[in-house]
């Protein structure tokens, strides 16, 4: 059975950052095509960041420069470190293995 648990949502004030986790059991995250989404009130979901077995990393351009996507192997965990978060980036973060199996999402909330 695969399972997919985010946290580290939170408040943030603009300009400043988070660490969301996502601890993954039933699947390995150095052997999986892991990513983040991100949905917005009203919103269709939308990619955000993406992690290939090989280690490529590939960024939405809305996040580029401010998010880094992360995987540690010793604790099968998903990472996205955020800095510089913007009223924008307000969403619920979701992170999937293969794009097929899904988190319960973890709010993100900009704003002062």
């Amino acid at each position: 059975q695969v399972q997919l648990v985010e946290s580290g949502g939170g408040l943030v004030q603009p300009g400043g950052s988070l660490r969301l986790s996502c601890a993954v059991s039933g699947k390995t995250v150095t052997l999986n095509s892991m990513a983040w989404f991100r949905q917005a009130p009203g919103k269709q979901r939308e990619w955000v960041a993406r992690i290939i077995p090989s280690g490529s990393v590939e960024y939405a351009d809305s996040v580029k420069g401010r998010f880094t996507i992360l995987r540690e192997a010793a604790k099968n965990t998903l990472y996205l470190q955020m800095n510089s978060l913007k009223p924008e980036d307000t969403a619920v973060y979701y992170c999937t293995v293969q794009d097929a199996y899904w988190g319960q999402g973890t709010q993100v909330t900009v704003s002062s």
